[in-house]
């Protein structure tokens, strides 16, 4: 059985029993032609729905998925996450962060977040002018901003904390 979230906030249970597949325990009746490797024309319910994966994150066991033009994330729990999970076990691959570091000598020219700041991984924290390029240093993982040592205007040396995560 495979736990699926669309949007975060809408949950189904899915199940693949031989030729059926259950829904929250329901049979469902779907017609799929597969037009290439990421798209399908599905009919459900005599209605007809054009279909497409526009993003996969194995790492993450997610997708966004485009349902007649309208963009959905979904992600997937399958019976190994849904047992880590009842044992705690869930988080175990979480990255700690504990400070951001320039990964070059340069000049910081932005700051784009603040002092208890909540970042999401991948998040852009601040641009670092090096060899006459921009850098955008993203974070690492998920988590606040406890502090911020640097500037716009603060030349930084290679390995110079930039700011701490709690």
């Amino acid at each position: 059985m495979y736990k699926v979230k669309v949007n975060g906030n809408f949950q189904y249970e899915i199940e693949n029993k031989g030729d059926q597949i259950l829904v929250d325990g329901k049979a469902i009746q779907l017609d799929l032609h597969k037009i290439n490797a990421s798209a399908a024309h599905v009919l459900h319910n005599n209605k007809s729905f054009n279909t497409e994966v526009v993003e996969i994150n194995r790492a993450g066991k997610s997708c966004k998925i485009k349902v007649n033009g309208n963009v959905y994330e979904v992600s997937l729990e399958d019976h190994f996450d849904q047992l880590l999970k009842q044992l705690g076990m869930d988080n175990l691959a979480a990255s700690k962060v504990s400070e951001v570091k320039a990964p070059m000598p340069g000049l910081v020219l932005k700051v784009l977040v603040s002092d208890g700041a909540e970042v999401k991984k991948g998040e852009s924290l601040v641009v670092l002018e090096a060899m006459k390029m921009e850098n955008i240093l993203k974070s690492p993982a998920d988590g606040v901003i406890n502090k911020i040592n640097v500037k716009p205007g603060d030349k930084v040396d290679k390995n110079q904390v930039l700011m701490h995560f709690s």
